[in-house]
């Protein structure tokens, strides 16, 4: 199973220590995430462009006036940059090709003769490198390297990767031996450019920003130690993520690449030791990081409160990247279960079903008369853009890349790790997937071409999937192992059908006893969604004063205002009887246990949370007190 040449977002080199490979010719065909990179296509993207031209990100570029926007701006033009690459690699347009050529064109014409590029530092005449703390310098940087190999791996536009090149040259010559940026980024970036190009100096720079991150050398601004920078311990040290969130993905993402290519072992180690422990006490249900407003970082063990959850949409989007690379260097399941798990509750909440409107931050818990006061702020709905608007390129990158994230090879066979209607394409293997996940949780694989060989098939089969079953002809139904791959061997034939029963329907689910914000309630999932109460569906009463009443859930009919595909989930519930003394100091003698004054019966209706506030903007909550 070989492919020479892919298009890829990652790719490892040859022998690189990896177990896994991405293969070439992933292609979502329909259904769900078709729907969804479809209004990425149609909506996100060009809006994107228009968002980031009257920002005046494109005139800082022409290098004249005053310089615009955030000290990072140019970071927005790469990320949308590297959104059109990735899609017109999909299906190429004229209108994509055109917007890509005007803006790649600038932003080659604004480099200096000597590679440096980073407009505010060009327009206001601060020294280079003088305050890598927070110039965000090398972070544009690693931004345009992305879209650079994208353009190149796409599409074969070497505009960008010519302009990539000639600033990593300039780096690899000019930086000192223990210049940091802030906020990490470049890492994972120059490990790809040095897989498409070769050159091996963009290794070992990355190499070395991962090794001298973690010895206080980051000067500190407000009330922050170094943990915020991830500069208090070393990588291959750290037993855990701290500090601001998406830095600490990006960063962990950068050290997995370098790790695999230098064949360092303990280094990998380390970052799986991160990564479990992120998993097991950082991680909201929805596969959210980040719980503290202040600093956008993560907090201690198992501090997850829903309502003042940070959940920012990039951190989303960096701990797909990091999961990604973990799951090709180890192959475990583990990894994949977190990218489903995020990218359908943490990536896709930051866009409104109509793609022109975005969420910062995720919350969990919206309650009724929530400020609106900050910008960010759920209870303000999404917004159109942000002034600080790293989230919705985001979001359109991976989107128009998610093609690449189904599946993968190895010298055995071929891995099936995420379910979507489509074509996978192994070297001599030709795969085609029908489904209607995740409304449904039947998955069917036919064979379409095949090498005249036996090569191994292998299917993940989610965590939650305690009734899965794998059937084909001649074959009887075989349960299959949660959170495992259910491996097929033998020697395929063209036509031949593989059936998947990944048994999706309505679950109750309890947190563990230390995650105290959550004792005594539940949340609804089904099959990889998570579920919430929203104000839209109980007028009469007030979501904040609903609770659970009984574990039968059921399949509902559509919900009105959301579309006709949608499943929501129904459950009894009661709601609490405000009383006359509620509605002054708040607590009272504890007279031994008490369940709350509660109504008669009524009928709770649970949507996916990735589409609330689709509907207007009102209370919502993921986790519901349980009636007893």
């Amino acid at each position: 199973m070989s492919d020479d040449r892919m298009s890829s977002v990652v790719r490892p080199r040859p022998d690189a220590a990896v177990t896994l490979r991405p293969v070439a010719g992933g292609r979502v065909g329909g259904g769900f995430w078709g729907a969804r990179q479809r209004v990425n296509r149609e909506v996100t993207i060009p809006l994107g462009g228009e968002r980031v031209r009257e920002s005046g990100a494109f005139d800082n570029l022409r290098l004249t006036g005053r310089h615009r926007g955030k000290v990072f701006a140019d970071s927005d033009v790469y990320k949308w940059l590297e959104a059109l690459a990735w899609e017109r690699g999909r299906a190429e347009d004229d209108d994509l090709a055109a917007s890509y050529k005007e803006a790649a064109e600038l932003v080659a014409a604004a480099q200096c003769p000597d590679g440096y590029l980073h407009t505010h530092t060009q327009l206001t005449g601060r020294e280079r490198y003088s305050d890598l703390a927070s110039s965000h310098e090398l972070y544009c940087a690693g931004h345009l390297m992305q879209a650079a190999v994208a353009g190149s791996r796409a599409v074969g536009d070497r505009t960008l990767l010519q302009v990539a090149t000639r600033f990593a040259d300039h780096l690899v010559a000019t930086l000192p031996e223990n210049a940091l940026d802030g906020h990490p980024e470049v890492e994972t970036a120059l490990v790809e450019l040095h897989r498409e190009t070769g050159t091996r100096s963009y290794l070992d720079l990355a190499a070395r920003f991962v090794a001298t991150r973690g010895h206080a050398l980051l000067p500190l601004k407000g009330h922050h130690g170094p943990g915020i920078r991830q500069d208090r311990v070393p990588v291959r040290e750290a037993a855990t993520v701290e500090g601001h969130a998406v830095r600490a993905m990006y960063l962990a993402a950068g050290a997995a690449d370098v790790a695999v290519e230098t064949s360092d072992l303990g280094l990998l180690d380390a970052l799986e030791r991160q990564w479990r422990d992120m998993v097991a006490t950082k991680t909201y249900l929805t596969g959210g990081l980040g719980s503290v407003w202040y600093g956008e970082q993560f907090g201690g063990p198992h501090d997850l409160a829903p309502e003042t959850a940070y959940c920012e949409t990039c951190a989303a989007v960096g701990s797909i990247q990091w999961s990604w690379r973990m799951l090709l260097a180890t192959g475990r399941a583990a990894f994949a279960d977190l990218i489903e798990r995020t990218l359908h509750n943490a990536v896709l909440p930051g866009l409104s079903l109509g793609g022109d409107r975005f969420f910062y931050v995720n919350a969990l818990r919206v309650r009724a008369g929530a400020n609106p006061d900050d910008f960010r702020a759920p209870a303000r709905g999404r917004q159109d853009w942000y002034g600080t608007a790293c989230c919705p390129p985001n979001v359109m990158r991976l989107l128009s890349s998610l093609d690449h994230y189904l599946a993968t090879r190895d010298g055995d066979g071929v891995q099936l790790h995420l379910y979507a209607p489509g074509t996978v394409r192994a070297g001599d293997v030709v795969l085609e997937v029908e489904t209607d996940y995740p409304w449904s949780g039947r998955v069917e694989i036919v064979v379409r071409e095949t090498p005249d060989r036996p090569w191994t098939f292998s299917a993940r089969i989610p965590a939650w999937a305690d009734a899965a079953e794998v059937s084909m002809a001649g074959m009887d139904d075989r349960p299959a192992e949660p959170g495992s791959y259910h491996r097929l061997r033998r020697t395929w034939r063209p036509g031949d059908r593989i059936a998947l029963d990944l048994g999706v329907r309505p679950r109750l689910t309890a947190a563990v006893p230390r995650l105290d914000v959550a004792r005594g309630q539940v949340a609804v999932e089904r099959g990889p969604l998570v579920y919430c109460l929203e104000q839209a569906d109980h007028p009469g009463v007030i979501v904040d004063d609903l609770c659970v009443a009984g574990a039968d859930l059921r399949d509902g009919t559509a919900v009105a205002g959301l579309p006709a595909d949608v499943v929501p989930v129904i459950a009894r519930g009661r709601a609490h009887v405000h009383r006359e003394e509620d509605g002054g100091f708040p607590y009272r003698t504890a007279a031994g246990p008490r369940e709350p004054e509660h109504g008669g019966p009524v009928d709770l209706t649970f949507v996916p949370y990735y589409a609330w506030a689709n509907r207007g903007v009102g209370p919502m909550t993921v986790w519901a007190p349980m009636h007893r």
